[in-house]
């Protein structure tokens, strides 16, 4: 199937679907404010749950997922649908990993957000009791 991966093969190939990500991705991280940080930081933050962050609880990360499916409808080949899908596969162990810190660092007030809002999609990955 791989080898069959050619700009002739998809049915689209414009840019749009990636720009809208990228500007999904940049106004979720200047919705982030004083909370950005780039992995897990062991200080303090405060736990941001309005704009993107209704919808989804990692929209930044969604938003990473949507650019790279956008680049490999841009360039499809082998190597690029390789490259998305091991970057999906590493923000998703990253976002368990921050999720962790996330419920040690805001408790109930974590939960109680992560049991309403999805983790990637709205309303899908959403932590049960």
């Amino acid at each position: 199937m791989l080898g069959k991966l050619t700009r002739d093969a998809i049915p689209f190939d414009q840019p749009i679907p990636f720009a809208a990500s990228l500007v999904v991705l940049l106004t979720a991280q200047a919705q982030m404010g004083a909370a950005w940080r780039i992995g897990i930081d062991e200080r303090a933050t405060p736990l941001v749950t309005h704009g993107l962050y209704r919808l989804v609880r990692n929209p930044i990360y969604s938003a990473m997922d949507l650019v790279l499916a956008g680049a490999v409808l841009i360039a499809p080949s082998p190597w690029s649908l390789a490259a998305a899908l091991a970057v999906a596969v590493a923000l998703a162990v990253q976002t368990r990993l921050e999720e962790q810190h996330l419920v040690a660092l805001h408790g109930d007030a974590y939960r109680a957000w992560a049991a309403r809002v999805g983790r990637f999609v709205p309303g899908v990955g959403r932590l049960r009791g």
